[in-house]
């Protein structure tokens, strides 16, 4: 369960651009995404990991449909590079500090840290999807929710928060709304086969507690 909140650690592999990928800028790689060529739309999605802003997530997106497994596959890093990214070095810095923090399974200071990044950009989505990963973590789920709620706000394509809020609702034994919120998820990213199997957990149980409402 730890390993697919969130999508939390999202620890991404960055692969090396070939030359014309690296030489695109923003909204040429955003053009590229929708070439009929397979690789030049996975060097487009790379490429948007490295260059690409919040303005590109709706492209990036939908490049998470893409028919090409590894193009949807460098769509979702890319997803992650951009919402990691504050555009503030210092909370960069901190957010880098967070992260390892939560890696190393400090709980507590992760959640100073990423208060922290709160408390000074509060409208950067991701401070708040790493907080509410470690109130999870750390068995705080209202805390969690709440934080999630935080992140929807910011980032309504948060497909990582979506599945969040699904091992909250899990957790809470509030199984309808954890289905619900499990394909939620997986409308934004059909990808996420951890998502995939918890709707296969989801369905029976939900079912039979509507057997017995009955």
């Amino acid at each position: 369960m730890r390993i697919l909140i969130f999508a939390l650690c999202s620890a991404i592999m960055l692969t090396a651009l070939p030359a014309l990928a690296q030489g695109l800028d923003r909204e040429r790689a955003v053009q590229a995404l929708s070439e009929s060529d397979p690789q030049t739309r996975r060097e487009a999605a790379a490429r948007l990991g490295e260059v690409g802003t919040m303005a590109d997530v709706a492209a990036l997106v939908r490049a998470l449909h893409d028919p090409d497994a590894d193009a949807r596959e460098r769509a979702e890093q890319a997803l992650w590079q951009i919402w990691a990214r504050s555009g503030d070095a210092e909370i960069d810095r901190l957010y880098a500090k967070g992260v390892e923090q939560m890696n190393a399974g400090e709980l507590e200071q992760g959640i100073v840290t990423f208060t922290r990044i709160i408390e000074r950009k509060p409208d950067f989505a991701e401070g708040w999807n790493k907080r509410a990963t470690l109130y999870f973590l750390n068995d705080e789920p209202l805390k969690s929710l709440a934080d999630c709620d935080e992140v929807m706000k910011r980032n309504p394509y948060h497909f990582g928060a979506l599945s969040g809020y699904a091992l909250i609702y899990m957790r809470l034994e509030r199984y309808e709304l954890a289905l619900e919120y499990s394909r939620k998820a997986l409308a934004v990213n059909p990808n996420l086969d951890g998502v995939k199997r918890n709707i296969e957990l989801l369905e029976p149980l939900v079912e039979q507690r509507r057997k017995r409402m009955i």
